[in-house]
């Protein structure tokens, strides 16, 4: 009788755990499904958050998500083309390749594009112009590169504004140019005195002198043709028309001015700097 019991619960055990089985297998195959056609697609966008007011975290650790108008943008087209939006923070250097691999589906990191980044990767339209600037100790007076000979100069590791630094480094022959990943490096370089100036993008140099009264900048005149900031694609990728379309609509309804006002006036305000 006891051994008929056992039997019995037994086969109790086993009903229950094919059923669990069974249950579990239902419960995969509707996570499967709801990723299919139901589920909203999410682009990954590759960006370099040290770069304020484009892309930046408001804590020093760089804790929780980057915030500023490229991060803004991206969500309103993401937004518009009904997909999710994951952004994945890396060293600008990183972000091309990122590209090609397939790591990224675009990139948004005030990027300018260059004859020899369309090598590589698709460009959207320019969507904000910039121009670059000499950034160094209050008082120093730098206007131009010849101002800068004999001096060290840092840029960041992949900028356009490395590649402009070293052709007049070759031209004027005595400027000894220092490349970091991150523009706080440059920023923290020269305070340490280990560099004499730094070639950045105007309108984050405006944002790192307002927290740094001891450092002044002054556009450097004759830089670079190629300027200003479009959204970066893998080669023949589909999302350019889509991305365009969008971006188009932004600049004819208003939301581009929009952000560009809170970003590059009002944010500059709040941070007690200059904006014109």
């Amino acid at each position: 009788m006891k051994r008929r019991d056992w039997l019995i619960s037994l086969a109790l055990t086993a009903s229950l755990l094919t059923s669990a089985i069974a249950g579990c297998g239902s419960d995969e195959a509707a996570t499967d499904a709801d990723a299919g056609d139901g589920e909203t697609k999410t682009l990954v966008m590759a960006t370099s958050a040290d770069y304020p007011p484009y892309e930046f975290f408001e804590t020093e650790r760089g804790e929780g998500e980057p915030v500023g108008f490229d991060i803004d943008i991206a969500k309103y087209i993401t937004s518009e083309l009904g997909y999710g939006l994951e952004i994945s923070d890396m060293d600008f250097n990183g972000i091309i390749p990122a590209l090609q691999s397939g790591r990224a589906d675009f990139a948004m990191a005030g990027m300018t594009p260059t004859a020899e980044r369309e090598e590589n990767v698709d460009f959207s339209s320019i969507y904000y112009d910039a121009k670059n600037t000499i950034v160094a100790a209050s008082g120093s007076g730098f206007e131009s590169y010849e101002d800068l000979a004999g001096k060290t100069v840092g840029v960041q590791l992949g900028s356009i504004q490395e590649n402009e630094a070293k052709e007049k480094a070759e031209e004027i022959g005595d400027i000894t140019i220092e490349s970091r990943n991150k523009i706080s490096e440059l920023i923290q370089e020269m305070k340490a005195g280990r560099i004499d100036a730094a070639i950045i993008e105007d309108t984050v140099a405006k944002g790192y002198i307002a927290n740094n009264p001891d450092l002044e900048f002054s556009t450097i005149a004759g830089g670079e043709e190629a300027s200003g900031s479009a959204i970066a694609f893998p080669k023949d990728s589909e999302l350019r028309e889509e991305f365009e379309a969008v971006l188009q609509a932004m600049q004819d309804n208003g939301e581009l001015d929009a952000l560009i006002t809170k970003w590059f006036e009002e944010y500059y305000a709040e941070q007690g700097g200059d904006t014109e």
